[in-house]
């Protein structure tokens, strides 16, 4: 079974920083027509996102089952599902001491991605990781997947390195899906 890992914030939906708002939350242009076309290709759909909120105290973890739940209904309405979804709410300056610290799920780290892969009998050799930033490259290229940076304006860093460099990069997720759906046609 082959995946695809896909960011929340900046990559499938709208960059909104610590939105928890149910009614704010927006897929970003082009995002279901990308799915549509991964789907087609037998991707199981999976959200793999960092929710530093949480540990810094702006807004409590069970806002993300309305989060969750946002997301399901507008896949839905696009006649799409998400196999998965799955967020780190650790930070390592977090101020809510149950969530204040290191921890092997936070991007770059890849436990997010390995845990999905564990849970859901995933092939990540057969698997991308599409992300808006580095550390979401780090993290796919860290559990084994190929990877898409979305070179939207979201990167300010730049903190380069051998595990940082991109399979593919992307000016939006629906051009990340046609190239992913280039490479499978070229293997």
């Amino acid at each position: 079974m082959k995946a695809v890992f896909i960011d929340k914030d900046g990559t499938l939906v709208d960059d909104i920083p610590y939105n928890v708002e149910p009614r704010r939350i927006l897929l970003s242009s082009g995002a279901a027509p990308a799915l549509r076309l991964l789907a087609r290709l037998d991707y199981r759909l999976f959200v793999i996102t960092n929710q530093a909120g949480i540990a810094l105290g702006r807004f409590r973890e069970s806002a993300m089952e309305a989060v969750h739940d946002r997301l399901q209904d507008l896949l839905f309405r696009e006649e799409l599902t998400l196999a998965g979804f799955y967020y780190c709410p650790h930070h390592p300056e977090g101020k809510v001491a149950p969530y204040a610290g290191d921890c092997h799920c936070r991007k770059p780290k890849p436990g997010l991605l390995l845990q999905a892969a564990l849970d859901h009998g995933i092939d990540l050799r057969a698997s991308w990781m599409i992300g808006d930033i580095l550390h979401d490259v780090e993290a796919g290229n860290r559990a084994g997947c190929r990877t898409v940076l979305l070179d939207n304006g979201n990167e300010t860093e730049w903190r380069l390195g051998p595990r940082r460099v991109p399979t593919r990069m992307a000016p939006d997720l629906y051009a990340a899906a046609v190239l992913i759906a280039s490479h499978g046609e070229q293997a």
